[in-house]
């Protein structure tokens, strides 16, 4: 492609919104344009990358027995009343009424509309397994839209469904899509790991995310440094202590006036923040408890849920608190409460700690479990950290990491088919309920974790699959003869080798040239000049190195051409 003949608008200055290089570089670059908050027009360029990633997906997909298939955006209100998750799903569901005054969503995921369909058509265990995907816009109304492509309202989604006579057969497709999914993101080129996740809105009893691993990335992780154990901070369990401390100390009160936090007290009592213990008032399905973690610590909510099997889970308003403690936010503690009690492990084999008195002012010293109160139900309830020891392996430690999601696998066994009627008859002809899987991979979002992690002050340097064109040929003259056709050669002779290249033949600066070819970002760059094409030499530049090679003219094409095919990952 020649870049006098598309549209390839680069600018010196990024919008002040975008804050994340791939934000910055997608928009200077010229990949992609802003339409509304969170919805973009994708460029040339930007449609290149996402239909590459696109071509790996379909790749993969195929390879691994599914098949394509193209749901609708608009779906009808009566299948996520079917579901049950019209009322459940929340704000980020786009619902509109049609001229006739009926209900309607911009799907975010499909699991409503693919159970419909598959409803319809498969009566027999003769036709299970299945799995079905498809490519596709989604729309998720979220609050507050940031970081260009990675928390969008509209972008593109590989979204699949497996349907299947049991669970042992749908965990068998759980692990083959496992498996699709490393080999996607490896020929990508992307740096990840799989981590245990929630289900969270998709529901299901077992789930991984697949994480790009990016200090830019808003997902907080843990991975064992021994083992191959990862998951989000959200799910990630921790070894409970070993070694119970022994109590030492009688429970007394002391003064603590206007000490409020953690930080404070610590300072006021000098005692680190691991001495002391937080009371957390929750309503757990609209009913007072408390929860303990240590002072260091953060309540992980997800696991306190799940713990115990509440449908709402809401931190206590100053009100609430005051009225069950009896004292101000900042002086609860567990001695003398009348509301259930729930300790994290780490309080459990705790001695001789400090928490709230129940009254203003004051705290007490000296705490321990079962003497000075009676926890309702103990457990890990707490967030994992990067240094808590692995509860999977013997020797290892959590290390923390930031990362973006690109995918995510869900085990849903029969959360939709059950209610919305996806039955088959079985070997003996009993109707039972499908057991049902859900893989989705974020399109767009590969295309900036990508940038996220491939990039330099100057701008992209794609991994070549990904890459919109995998070799740049600029043309430093345009008033000279010689300059011009060996550029325009050498750009005939890499595409018929089958080279995706872009040929910089505008009338420009060469300094222009090269500083638009560093900030697209294309792995490979010949730069062609009247001194160079004279000595019968022209210069082959990495994106990702600093050495500048020159190579005599009639071997330019066949050896960029050889260097471009080792690096693609087929």
């Amino acid at each position: 492609m020649r870049m006098s003949q598309t549209l390839i608008p680069t600018l010196k200055e990024a919008p002040s919104e975008a804050e994340v290089p791939s934000h910055v570089f997608m928009v200077r670059g010229g990949y992609l344009r802003k339409v509304a908050a969170g919805i973009y027009s994708f460029l040339p360029l930007g449609w290149k990358v996402v239909q590459k990633v696109e071509r790996i997906i379909r790749e993969e997909m195929n390879r691994a027995g599914a098949s394509e298939v193209f749901l609708p955006a608009v779906i009808p209100a009566e299948l996520w009343q079917e579901s049950g998750r019209w009322d459940q799903y929340g704000a980020q569901l786009l619902r509109f009424k049609d001229r006739k005054g009926g209900d309607f969503v911009i799907g975010p995921t499909h699991e409503e509309v693919i159970s419909a369909l598959v409803r319809s058509d498969v009566r027999s265990w003769r036709q299970l397994p299945l799995n079905l995907y498809q490519i596709q816009t989604k729309f998720r109304d979220e609050l507050r839209p940031r970081a260009g492509l990675m928390r969008g309202r509209e972008f593109i989604m590989k979204d699949a469904y497996s349907f299947h006579v049991d669970e042992r057969d749908a965990e068998r497709e759980y692990r083959k899509m496992y498996e699709t999914y490393q080999r996607i993101f490896t020929r990508c080129g992307l740096a990840f790991r799989a981590v245990e996740a929630d289900t969270g809105n998709i529901g299901g009893s077992l789930s991984h995310e697949f994480q790009v691993l990016t200090e830019t990335g808003e997902d907080a992780l843990v991975a064992c440094d021994s083992c191959d154990y990862a998951a989000n901070v959200e799910q990630a369990v921790a070894r409970a202590p070993a070694d119970p401390q022994t109590a030492s100390e009688q429970c007394k009160r002391v003064p603590t006036p206007g000490q409020h936090t953690i930080a404070e007290v610590s300072a006021f009592l000098s005692v680190p923040p691991n001495r002391l213990v937080k009371t957390l008032i929750y309503l757990a399905d609209g009913k007072p408890i408390a929860v303990l973690v240590r002072g260091d610590r953060e309540v992980n909510e997800i696991k306190l849920r799940k713990a115990l099997e509440v449908a709402e889970l809401l931190l206590a308003t100053d009100a609430t608190v005051r009225e069950v403690t009896g004292a101000p936010v900042g002086f609860a503690g567990p001695v003398g409460l009348k509301i259930p009690i729930y300790c994290d492990l780490e309080v459990q084999a705790l001695a001789d700690f400090v928490v709230g008195a129940n009254e203003a002012d004051a705290h007490l010293k000296g705490v321990n479990v079962d003497s000075d109160f009676k926890p309702t139900a103990s457990a890990d309830y707490r967030m994992a950290a990067g240094g808590d020891r692995c509860a999977r392996c013997a020797d290892g430690h959590l290390r923390a990491h930031r990362g973006i999601e690109v995918g995510q696998v869900f085990f849903l066994g029969t959360k939709y088919s059950k209610p919305m009627g996806v039955t088959f008859l079985d070997v003996d002809g009993l109707e039972k309920p499908a057991q049902m899987g859900c893989y989705g991979i974020g399109v767009t979002r590969i295309v900036a974790a990508a940038i996220e992690q491939n990039h330099d002050k100057d701008g992209i340097i794609w991994p070549v699959p990904l890459a919109p064109y995998e070799v740049a040929v600029l043309e430093l003259q345009q008033d000279d003869d010689n300059v011009i056709a060996t550029s325009k050669r050498l750009y005939e002779e890499l595409t018929a080798a089958g080279i995706d290249v872009l040929y910089d033949d505008r009338d420009e600066r060469a300094g222009v040239k090269f500083k638009d070819a560093d900030l697209i970002g294309i792995p490979f760059r010949l730069a062609i000049g009247r001194k160079g094409v004279a000595e019968g030499v022209v210069e082959l530049k990495r994106r990702s190195g600093s050495e500048v090679r020159k190579i005599r003219i009639p071997d330019a094409a066949a050896l960029v051409a050889a260097e471009v095919v080792a690096e693609r990952r087929v």
